[in-house]
């Protein structure tokens, strides 16, 4: 027996690479349809606000439609994951994309023929918002049937989601500008539809049923109780609803007035390009970069979010607000790969959809709540020192996160595992 035998022996061997998510056709498919949607929510914010505006309803009028949508998303959302884990989330996606451009074509049609109503934008919102809580949950357990190599699936879907993000709004704009309102409304409709047909060839990935014949509710109770056995993931999500009230909540829509004061318009859409960009860098590190312990990894990363809300709060010059932007973006992109990826490669496939229900039902519903109070408290104690306040609430919460010992021993896990 050699040397070189005896150490063959003794060092394991590296484990093989895992093949690119590319080479997948499903993937290739179900990265097209995820595009197009995300390219029609990119859209959706200035159709929306041009059409509501238009028909002399105001700022007051696109927010009653932006809670329209939102309210249906929030209440239905876990109910959505229930029905994709009994039904396979390719059918609930196709339906939910189906009636999402029902609606986005009905308001089209409303455009070109008749004087708009709020109540009208408002109903047809709420059934899109409705859909959309059908269609959400699923995302989380399709990517591990589509693609061996998960982590590097969800960092090429933060790409694409950073890309339309940024891609969306302009569109949406040349469309109203050349034409009108109602062609970027068709142009919505088109995508929801290109996404239903890309996702159509998906129909024979089936999640395991393990509970084919409860009832609704006990379901939703079994997911709960998936939920609630793993302290990592309640524990998360926990921390993200006290961020979303604190730090979410008030970022947007202050950080976009006092931008726009310091910077103008032009200069808070180049701050808003950059944040984008860092969210392209954030998606291309999640690619290359694969920690032993990801949760720890995005939460470090995710520190840099910090910057987001303290720039315009001590009213940095434009290069260094735009800096913390890319910063800011790349940290937020991060920790997404880090955690969908943690998410999907821990949670049974046949519970996925309902815990990821839970999950975005924990992680959105109080952003709302702390949107609508920081107006409010911005006018009581300045604008300026809420936006700090939101600073240092993101690294305590943070930290709080780092300090739970089942976040900071979550470790790696093979998509086998899931």
């Amino acid at each position: 027996m050699t040397i070189d035998d005896i150490t063959a022996r003794q060092e394991p061997a590296a484990p093989a690479a895992l093949p690119s998510p590319w080479r997948s056709a499903h993937f290739r498919l179900f990265f097209t349809a995820r595009s197009a949607s995300l390219l029609a929510d990119g859209m959706l914010m200035v159709s929306l606000t041009t059409a509501v505006v238009g028909a002399g309803y105001g700022a007051s009028g696109v927010g009653y439609a932006l809670a329209a949508w939102m309210a249906p998303v929030v209440l239905l959302v876990l109910f959505g994951g229930v029905l994709a884990d009994r039904f396979t989330p390719q059918v609930m996606m196709v339906g939910a994309d189906a009636v999402r451009m029902a609606a986005m074509l009905t308001l089209s049609v409303l455009l070109f023929t008749t004087d708009l109503r709020l109540w009208q934008v408002m109903a047809l919102l709420a059934l899109s918002g409705a859909a959309t809580a059908m269609f959400q949950p699923g995302l989380a357990s399709v990517v591990p049937q589509v693609a061996q190599d998960i982590q590097a699936a969800n960092a090429l879907l933060r790409i694409s989601e950073a890309v339309c993000t940024l891609l969306g709004p302009g569109l949406a704009g040349l469309l109203v500008a050349c034409w009108d309102v109602e062609y970027s409304f068709l142009a919505i409709a088109l995508a929801f539809a290109v996404s239903a047909l890309g996702l159509a060839p998906l129909r024979g990935l089936a999640t395991p049923q393990e509970s084919n014949g409860e009832p609704i509710w006990r379901r939703l109770a079994t997911g709960w109780q998936e939920f609630r056995a793993r302290s990592w993931l309640w524990g998360v999500i926990l921390v993200w609803s006290v961020y979303g009230l604190f730090v979410f909540g008030p970022s947007v829509p202050l950080g976009a007035v006092l931008l726009t004061e310091q910077h103008g318009a032009g200069g808070y859409g180049w701050i808003a390009a950059a944040d984008g960009a860092g969210t392209i860098l954030g998606g291309l590190l999640g690619l290359r970069v694969r920690p032993r312990r990801p949760l720890v990894a995005g939460a470090v990363a995710m520190l840099l979010f910090a910057l987001n809300p303290l720039a315009p709060a001590l009213g940095w010059n434009f290069a260094l607000t735009a800096c913390t932007g890319v910063l800011a973006g790349c940290g937020f992109a991060f920790w997404g790969v880090m955690w969908a990826t943690s998410v999907q490669t821990h949670i049974p496939l046949a519970v996925l959809s309902r815990v990821s229900a839970y999950d975005v039902a924990g992680s959105i519903m109080v952003i709302p709540l702390g949107r609508a109070l920081s107006g409010p408290v911005a006018e009581a104690v300045g604008a300026d020192r809420v936006l700090v306040f939101a600073a240092v609430m993101s690294v305590l919460c943070l930290g709080a996160m780092l300090g739970l010992p089942a976040v900071r021993r979550l470790g790696r896990e093979s998509p086998q595992g899931a």
